[in-house]
């Protein structure tokens, strides 16, 4: 759980983890003046919003409203086990999410019906396809494919490229995006779902950790310490955060109308996740306590 919270440096992707998973390098943190809102705040307050914390202790999944409200723990594991990164299906009945059960990081899916958890395989930082008969995900730096009814699987990025990370099925089911870490820096691609050419977004302030706005026409990804929303084609690329602090790990709103993405006043956080329109304004903090990141909203 320290190890969270204690890292430093950067990779592509700053999913955070425990040290049994991975350590991401992190960048050093801007000023120390912080966003702040009210979480009572109207806007964006549909749906709900899934999210790993450690309020409890080790790195759970929860939920609540995005106002804050109905804060809901969703299954316990050992207390040397962490769940991590959780992203809810298309049709919001499952959560894909990675986990240490058992002993060895995975794919695993909560079944909201019924809480069943099911192990997929090896691998982390999972996401579905459109229509959920597929998913991408990461495995030993490398970004693969998975068919879930036949278990078949395909490396799509390039087998000599490092450090390959965040993978992201667009809506339209086209393109995947990721990131990657080389020793100039980092950079946001694209790359079919059946492997190929990468074609590179951006390029430039770290990019990474990107994801699709809904309708499929921006990306929201990471600079060194903010948020920030540009086309697939790499251009209009605009800030969304510029406070002080670091703001990790954002994703849209189900109408595209909101991001929501985790703060913390340095790399080391304690974090907390916030709202915001997705064409920038002012935060509303969701949460306070403890550490809480990897938040997805459906």
């Amino acid at each position: 759980m320290d190890a969270i919270e204690t890292t430093t440096g950067r990779v592509a992707s700053k999913r955070s983890w425990p040290a049994l998973i991975w350590i991401p390098w992190l960048c050093i943190a801007a000023s120390a003046a912080t966003a702040s809102g009210d979480p009572a705040d109207a806007g964006g307050s549909s749906g709900r919003i899934v999210f790993s914390s450690d309020r409890s202790g080790p790195w759970r999944l929860w939920t609540a409203r995005p106002d804050g409200s109905e804060l809901q723990k969703l299954a316990e594991a050992g207390p040397d086990e962490y769940d991590v990164d959780p992203v809810f299906s298309p049709d919001g009945k499952r959560i894909l999410f990675t986990s240490t059960r058992g002993g060895k990081t995975g794919i695993w899916i909560f079944t909201s019906e019924n809480s069943k958890l099911e192990r997929i395989c090896d691998g982390d930082q999972a996401e579905w396809s459109p229509d959920a008969r597929e998913i991408v995900f990461r495995r030993e730096e490398q970004i693969w494919t998975r068919e879930m009814t036949s278990g078949r699987e395909n490396r799509i990025s390039p087998q000599d490229w490092p450090h390959c990370s965040g993978p992201a099925w667009s809506p339209d089911g086209r393109n995947i995006a990721f990131a990657c870490r080389w020793e100039s820096g980092n950079a946001i691609f694209l790359v079919a779902p059946t492997g190929g050419k990468p074609q590179t977004v951006y390029d430039k302030q770290g990019a990474c950790e990107p994801h699709w706005s809904p309708d499929g026409k921006r990306l929201v990804y990471e600079t060194e310490t903010h948020i920030a929303t540009i086309g697939p084609d790499g251009k209009k690329n605009r800030p969304v955060t510029y406070f002080g602090g670091v703001q990790r790990y954002g994703r849209f709103s189900p109408d595209g109308k909101w991001i929501v993405y985790c703060q913390g006043v340095s790399e080391r956080g304690p974090w907390e996740l916030y709202r915001i329109a997705a064409q920038s304004g002012t935060p509303a903090r969701i949460t306070e306590g403890g550490s809480d990141m990897n938040p997805d909203w459906k």
